[in-house]
C-alpha cells in the first residue's frame, strides 16, 4: 500500500529537512547535507507515487551516510 503525501512530510521533517513552498501544491525540502532538493507535488490525503517514495527514501539515505562519515 502506498504512503500519504503527509507520510513523506513528515518523514522528511524528521530528518531534519525544512520545507519551502513552490507553486500550488508543491513543495521543496531542502536540507543543508543534501546536494538539491526534494519535490513533493499533490494533496496530503493523497496516495504518493513509487518514484516519490523512492526519492525521498535516496534522499534520507544520503544525508544519514553524509552524518554518519561527518
Amino acid at each position: 500500500m502506498p504512503k500519504k503525501i503527509r507520510e513523506l512530510k513528515q518523514i522528511l521533517r524528521k530528518y531534519g529537512f525544512r520545507e519551502r513552498p513552490g507553486k500550488g501544491s508543491h513543495t521543496n525540502w531542502t536540507h543543508p547535507e543534501y546536494r538539491g532538493r526534494v519535490t513533493i507535488a499533490g494533496k496530503d490525503s493523497s496516495d504518493a507515487k513509487p518514484y516519490l517514495e523512492k526519492e525521498v527514501n535516496q534522499a534520507i539515505e544520503e544525508v544519514n551516510k553524509k552524518q554518519k562519515d561527518g
